[in-house]
Parts: structure tokens; C-alpha cells; sequence
């Protein structure tokens, strides 16, 4: 398993990935080796310097545009489908996974179209209640069927990754429980976005051991 490749593919950085590759894809029609060149150095100084994607994409913001939160417009951002996140494996069980990581992803997308619609908003949290526990159960399959995961090298990460995961659920959980009574919205999303990242990074660690 390798975890430090410099093409991006093994990084976990949703500026990175849905905000300035999007952008470099689109440069490659014109320039394809800048485009190609800025890939690389971005991936590499993600690697080194985890959140540099996103102090860059948020500094632009603040110079350009700064009534743009960053936090909410990377939130809705969750929904686009990213190959980064992508497991290609085709057995049954890899399916279930991508599909239920892109389900997470796309309800918890929701939450800032819909915070001003009660009835709207309580929906969409039962429904990432479920979620979370649809895609744990689709991560435990996976786990429970490749050998790849009984190898020591390969299963503490797992285990790692997984943790973080049930941290994040139960700190959104949290959240809302605040947002109840205090309404600070932006916390939820916050831990919403938290949720997306830890949900991404055992999709790359599953993509990189599998």
C-alpha cells in the first residue's frame, strides 16, 4: 500500500480534488503541460503540507469574493462525483461501498439548501443517520471478505480510518444537538464537512490497498 503518491490520487483534499483539479483539467485543453505541471506540484505540497489546497483556494476567496464561505460552498461541493473517491474494484461488495459513500455525500450535500426548511432539515438528518449506518455496514463487508485486511500492515490503518469515521459521526451528532440550541449552523457544517473527509479517506485507503 502506498499512501504518498504525487498525483493526488492518494491525498484527501476536497480543494484539491473538486476545486483546483476540476480547474487544471480544464487548462490541459490549452496548455496541457502547465496543467500537468501545476497538478503535480499541488498534489506534492498537499503531501507535505495537508490544508494548503484549501488556505490556497480560501485566501483567493477572502481576496476575491469574501462574502463566500468556504466551509458551506465545499459542503455543497461534496455531492461531485470524484475519481479520487472512487473505488474501481466491480465485486458486488466494492459496489455497495461507492454507492453508499456517494449517497453519504450527496445528503449531507443537502444540509445547507435545507436549513432553513424545518420539517426539510429533520428529514435530511434521519436520512444521514441512515446513511452512516448503511455505509458501515457496506465498510464491514468489504472488510470481512478480502484477506488483504488480515494482514497487520494493512489492518490497523483500516481501524484507524474507521475510528475517525465514528468520531465524526458522533461529533455531527453533537453539533446538531447544539445547533438546536444555540443555531449556530456553521458547525454543523463544519462537522458535516468533517464527516465527507473522514468518508473520502477510507474510500483512498481501500483504493490504495485493494
Amino acid at each position: 500500500m502506498t499512501m504518498d503518491g504525487e498525483d493526488g490520487s492518494t491525498v484527501v483534499s476536497l480543494p484539491l480534488h473538486i476545486i483546483l483539479f476540476p480547474i487544471l483539467d480544464e487548462l490541459q485543453h490549452t496548455d496541457l503541460s502547465a496543467a500537468q505541471t501545476l497538478r503535480a506540484a499541488f498534489s506534492k505540497v498537499e503531501q507535505k503540507n495537508p490544508g494548503f489546497s484549501q488556505d490556497f483556494v480560501n485566501g483567493i476567496l477572502k481576496n476575491k469574493s469574501p462574502s463566500v464561505d468556504l466551509t458551506e460552498s465545499l459542503l455543497k461541493l461534496a455531492a461531485y462525483d470524484s475519481e479520487e473517491y472512487r473505488i474501481t474494484r466491480r465485486e458486488p461488495e466494492f459496489t455497495r461501498l461507492n454507492e453508499q459513500a456517494r449517497r453519504l455525500k450527496l445528503i449531507l450535500a443537502r444540509l445547507p439548501d435545507e436549513a432553513n426548511d424545518r420539517p426539510q432539515f429533520l428529514q435530511t438528518i434521519k436520512d444521514i443517520a441512515s446513511a452512516i449506518k448503511d455505509l458501515l455496514e457496506a465498510v464491514n463487508v468489504v472488510f470481512k471478505n478480502n484477506e488483504a485486511f488480515r494482514r497487520p500492515e494493512h489492518k490497523r490503518p483500516f481501524h484507524k480510518r474507521k475510528s475517525a469515521f465514528f468520531t465524526s459521526s458522533k461529533l455531527f451528532s453533537e453539533s446538531l444537538k447544539k445547533y438546536f440550541k444555540d443555531g449556530n449552523i456553521r458547525h454543523v457544517y463544519s462537522c458535516a464537512l468533517q464527516l465527507v473527509r473522514d468518508t473520502n479517506a477510507i474510500l483512498v485507503l481501500l483504493k490504495a490497498i485493494m
